[in-house]
């Protein structure tokens, strides 16, 4: 079992930034993928970033490329969100996501259904 809880939402501006946290507890390691996905009322759930990838790396969503960077402190087990230049567009919950790898099929995170995830948290940006 894996404990997921995120922290760090909250109401910003356009343009503005925000850090999201996520700290992980249980049965959690190094080489598992922790990210994040996010959720309006009414659509599907949306894969934002996870890490790590099979190369060492991470993946992004496309609509946030350049803008959001993830990070990991496996000392710590948390995985971090920065966003920078927030736009309206990223309005959601976002929540954070833990599974036994980062699966990317055809550019976007395939989570397994056996996944485990947060509680989430609210992220609002205002035009």
């Amino acid at each position: 079992q894996v404990q997921l809880a995120e922290s760090g939402g909250g109401s910003v501006q356009a343009g503005g930034s925000l850090r999201l946290s996520c700290v992980a507890s249980g049965h959690i390691h190094s080489g598992h993928c922790l990210g994040w996905f996010r959720q309006v009322p009414g659509k599907d759930r949306e894969g934002v970033a996870a890490i790590p990838t099979r190369d060492g790396g991470a993946w992004y969503a496309d609509s946030v490329k350049g803008r959001f960077t993830i990070s990991r402190d496996n000392d710590k087990n948390t995985v971090y969100l920065q966003m920078n230049a927030l736009e309206p567009e990223d309005t959601a919950m976002y929540y954070c996501a833990a599974d036994r790898e980062c699966t990317i099929l055809g550019g976007y995170w395939r989570i397994a259904d056996a996944s485990y995830w947060g509680q989430g948290t609210q992220v609002t940006v205002s035009s």
